[in-house]
């Protein structure tokens, strides 16, 4: 007999062409700032992938991978009852209709035209 214990994990893995996301929490203020009321709660739709199904794993025409944030249809979500605030879905990859991404580009100083440097020239005047 062995002294090892082991631990036991509960996990939640999509099957077929599907993902499991975890729902960004609702904004409770708009871009500007003005606080909300409950009832004007905005819905959102984006989120960020927790799991991929190996079939999407596998497949290289859909370029969502794990951690990805997402845009999605919440119409065909199914909701899953794994944790409290109950913020999972497994949403069929069709329904996925945005992966944001991030890129860096390096900056340069732009050079001014010789045009711009006599509009300020004059408007000094």
């Amino acid at each position: 007999m062995s002294n090892r214990s082991l631990v036991v994990t509960d996990y939640v893995e999509p099957l077929g062409k599907r993902i499991l996301i975890r729902k960004d929490e609702p904004r409770q203020k708009t871009r500007g700032g003005i606080v909300l009321p409950d009832q004007a709660e905005i819905p959102t739709i984006t989120g960020r992938v927790v799991e991929i199904s190996v079939q999407i794993e596998r497949d290289h025409d859909f370029p969502v991978r794990k951690y990805d944030k997402v845009l999605f249809h919440p119409k065909n979500a199914i909701p899953v009852d794994f944790e409290s605030d109950n913020l999972l879905y497994v949403v069929p990859i069709e329904d996925v209709v945005a992966v944001f991404r991030r890129s860096e580009i390096p900056v340069t100083k732009k050079r001014r035209s010789k045009k711009d440097q006599d509009l300020d020239d004059d408007s000094d005047e």
